[in-house]
């Protein structure tokens, strides 16, 4: 039997880790209460100045010719048997061909792929995904159906409903953060991996704690623990912060890059102004502080990240620190005057670089 002094060196550590987990979450719920007083000021400052514009609304309830457009592809959706949820997505491209899955990002649907889908359809069946909670798919009410590892099993069962076991997987944003756990955990079932303006999850979590200005530009994910007031928030002057996010000359897309139309952007309010289309994309964020850091890291497969410089939610420095963890051919390509958004941003570029990527020969590192 062990004696008492026997397990006294073992408090210390024990107590450290008590006082780090302690120190995490208070870091996390102090900055979200920052940052929900910083956004009741807005609130406040938006009612004094136009009090009716503030809580102004227009109903929509008709979808913009955009989201029908035959050109894109066909709508279609696919349940899973396990979780029982439904999934929307836009295919194009014949079945058969090499699937080419893409996931969206925050505060996106499929149709932040329309460039891709459009380009790849020669010779892959493309598919872009409602993620769970967004657009069409089915958005479970409890915040815990939204954690990592139910993100992570969704795209191996939705991979699998669709009659493949691999597919070229493309994801931007927080699809970029699934795309990468993807890779992590099922790297049999991605041939190739393509993430656009998302760093390696493990370089975002440690990044983000050591450079406050990250912190900073990583408001949301601290926001966003808050219950119901960031959905609120992002109703005001009629979805204002939704529209500012792509076409603000600090987070849109600049003057050198492929603009939202106005029927883009209607796309985009349609979407987002359902009742209650908001709470699931958020809830992925509600999640996401328990989950991490993750238990593995490696990424097995030919990867390729492609990175706006002009990102206003993520710090380039990320980009170049990602490298380590791929034990493989790793490219990275950074593009000067593109923004977060960049295959809505670069379109042109951004299919010609995947197209390279896609074609070449690549050798497993040693």
């Amino acid at each position: 039997m062990a004696s008492p002094a026997d397990c006294l060196p073992w408090l210390p550590g024990r107590f450290m880790v008590r006082v780090r987990a302690l120190l995490f979450w208070a870091l996390v719920y102090g900055y979200c209460a920052l940052c929900a007083c910083i956004e009741l000021l807005k609130l406040l400052w938006s009612i004094g100045r136009s009090p009716g514009k503030t809580f102004q609304r227009v109903i929509r309830e008709n979808p913009p010719a955009c989201l029908s457009d035959p050109s894109l592809g066909t709508h279609c959706y696919v349940r899973i048997k396990d979780s029982g949820l439904r999934f929307h997505y836009v295919a194009a491209g014949e079945r058969g061909k090499p699937l080419m899955l893409l996931l969206h990002g925050f505060p996106e649907f499929w149709y932040s792929w329309r460039h891709q889908l459009r380009e790849f359809k020669s010779e892959y069946r493309v598919v872009a995904l409602d993620l769970r909670g967004y657009g069409e798919t089915d958005a479970p009410p409890q915040q815990e159906n939204y954690k990592l590892d139910c993100l992570i099993t969704d795209i191996k069962d939705i991979l699998e409903s669709l009659g493949y076991n691999k597919c070229m997987l493309i994801g931007h944003d927080w699809g970029g953060m699934i795309a990468w756990l993807v890779a992590i955990c099922y790297p049999e079932m991605v041939t190739k991996l393509i993430v656009i303006n998302f760093p390696h999850p493990s370089v975002f979590t440690e990044y983000i704690l050591r450079h406050p200005s990250q912190l900073i530009k990583s408001g949301n994910y601290f926001f966003f623990q808050m219950p119901w007031f960031p959905e609120f928030i992002f109703t005001v002057n009629d979805f204002k912060i939704l529209k500012n996010l792509f076409t603000s000359r600090t987070t849109g897309i600049g003057r050198k890059g492929c603009r939202l139309t106005a029927e883009d952007i209607e796309a985009y309010l349609y979407i987002f102004s359902q009742p209650g289309a908001l709470t699931g994309p958020i809830n992925h964020y509600r999640n996401i502080f328990s989950c991490l850091p993750l238990q593995h890291h490696e990424v097995t497969m030919p990867t390729l990240l492609l990175w706006g410089e002009r990102d206003a939610f993520m710090e380039v420095e990320m980009a170049e620190i990602t490298r380590i963890y791929v034990k493989n051919h790793f490219r990275l390509t950074i593009l000067s005057e593109a923004s977060h958004w960049l295959q809505q941003d670069q379109p042109d570029i951004v299919n010609k670089l995947i197209w390279t990527f896609l074609k070449e020969e690549t050798i497993k590192k040693r």
